[in-house]
């Protein structure tokens, strides 16, 4: 696959190498029995391969100079559309996350009658008010970071100790989530985000499609592959799914595909299954 990476070529100690290899047949061909002569040509000659070689020198090292800059660009381009991918998959979570719990929310609210739904009511409200207003301020701020990368502190990534509130989040939505961490060892920070996200992302597609549901997540260690399970029970018969852009384990795969994982996602007997292997040699 062409990458439009710059290539180093030089041709000038070619040319150089073949100009000296004239003079060398000039003076093979310049007689002995005229010293004088002789030694004019052979003085030019050691002249004009100084001059040569370092014309060679000098058009080596300008060229040199050249690619270094053009590969200083190309790898700035590259580090620029890896960042704006990274920025796009994170407005991606932000968006789908805020708007998903608003969804629900609001449709658990609409199906809720009488006097104690009027609680329940209120309830879904506050949480729709309170995640518009936390969508609305990271939305500004990754904003304000487009803008200006020094405006404002990017957020720490995710590790595996974010997991439990990501769990208890879902859980404040209706979704009763259970997790099992079960010793993974020492992660590696790409790997220990890329889990978050998938759990995220699952339990996230749980709420939209099943609702009030049960759910468990379960994270372990299988050699050198760490190994995300969120399974769920299926969604109750008067659920309305919910559904989303569609695009949300697409991204997923392809961030853990990215990695050297897979992940599988598809129902099952209970409900729906979704499954992470991600290479991460376990580090002493």
């Amino acid at each position: 696959m062409d990458t439009g990476r710059p290539t180093w070529r030089s041709r000038a100690w070619l040319v150089a190498a073949g100009v000296l290899f004239v003079l060398a047949l000039v003076l093979t061909m310049v007689g002995v029995d005229r010293p004088a002569v002789a030694w004019t040509v052979a003085l030019t000659a050691a002249v004009l391969a100084v001059l040569v070689l370092a014309w060679a020198l000098q058009r080596t090292r300008a060229q040199r100079r050249r690619y270094e800059e053009e590969l200083a660009a190309w790898a700035g381009e590259r580090a620029a559309q890896a960042e704006r991918l990274r920025i796009a998959a994170d407005l991606h979570d932000l968006v789908s996350h805020g708007l998903g719990l608003i969804t629900v929310r609001a449709a658990v609210a609409r199906t809720l009658t009488g006097p104690d739904g009027e609680n329940e009511r209120a309830a879904a409200l506050t949480d729709i008010e309170r995640v518009s207003r936390e969508t609305t301020t990271e939305l500004r701020r990754m904003l304000a970071v487009l803008h200006d990368p020094g405006a404002a502190p990017l957020r720490p990534a995710n590790t595996l100790d974010d997991l439990a509130a990501i769990v208890q989040e879902a859980s404040a939505l209706g979704v009763t989530t259970t997790l099992g961490v079960d010793g993974p060892g020492e992660v590696s920070p790409g790997v220990q985000l890329t889990v978050c996200a998938v759990v995220r992302e699952a339990l996230h597609n749980t709420i939209r499609h099943a609702g009030p549901t049960h759910a468990h997540v379960g994270v372990h260690r299988d050699g050198e592959t760490i190994v995300v399970d969120v399974q769920d029970a299926g969604p109750q018969r008067s659920w309305q799914p919910q559904p989303g852009a569609g695009h949300g384990l697409d991204g997923l795969r392809e961030r853990v595909t990215a990695l050297g994982g897979t992940l599988d996602a598809e129902p099952d007997e209970h409900g729906f299954h979704v499954t992470a292997r991600i290479p991460d040699q376990e580090r002493s």
